[in-house]
């Protein structure tokens, strides 16, 4: 299967997203990526929900929404009514992390979990019913370069070769452009979350069929 791509909102110039989410159709997007941070899990805010219901109506476009944040059950409802199509919670903020996967499951989307570097792959067997993807961070929040973290890739090189998770997806976000996208996808990744390399001199659609072509090389 091609490797996904998933451009992350984050990194989009903030003062015309609108005309990015056409460009990022036009150019053959995955997914769109949205960051929602709490300020407190992550030292940073910087999209809010009400954006993502804005900006549903431009695009069919599946919304991948990344929840950065302590105890996010109590937003998932207003997402997932928005528009999000896919839901990620962090397992270091969910008390009860089969539960909430259950919620948004249970809602229509699709369920994620998202790992941070420091966090070794878990058991993920009793989450499985719920479970569509797994989400695997490659860098911390170090501002202001957010460097790649290679080593964390050992997490889906080892979670592909579990049977138990047949049928996950597996996902990678965090400073990844052409330098380094051949060495994700070749550790198992099938979705890619690409911020700074994707909007790099406003050139979206030059910058996406560079690292798709770079991903799908390296697809084994």
């Amino acid at each position: 299967m091609p490797v996904k791509i998933a451009p992350s909102l984050a990194s989009a110039p903030l003062t015309c997203l609108a005309s990015v989410v056409k460009e990022l159709e036009t150019a053959g997007a995955d997914y769109i990526h949205f960051d929602v941070e709490d300020g407190s899990f992550v030292p940073v805010m910087t999209l809010g929900v009400k954006v993502i219901g804005d900006l549903r109506p431009l695009t069919n476009i599946p919304f991948d929404v990344h929840l950065m944040m302590h105890d996010p059950e109590w937003l998932l409802p207003y997402l997932i009514e928005m528009g999000a199509d896919r839901v990620v919670v962090h397992v270091e903020t969910c008390k009860y992390p089969r539960r909430t996967l259950r919620m948004i499951a249970e809602m229509g989307a699709k369920a994620g979990v998202a790992l941070n570097p420091a966090t070794p792959l878990p058991d993920l067997k009793y989450l499985r019913p719920y479970l569509s993807f797994v989400l695997t961070l490659t860098t911390e929040p170090e501002l202001p370069d957010c460097p790649f973290l290679p080593e964390i890739l050992d997490k889906i090189s080892k979670g592909k070769k579990d049977p138990a998770l047949n049928g996950i997806e597996w996902a990678v976000d965090g400073g990844i452009g052409l330098d380094n996208i051949g060495e994700v996808v070749r550790s198992g990744a099938d979705t890619v979350v690409v911020g700074r390399a994707i909007f790099k001199n406003s050139e979206i659609a030059e910058n996406l069929r560079a690292l798709r072509e770079a991903a799908n090389s390296c697809r084994s």
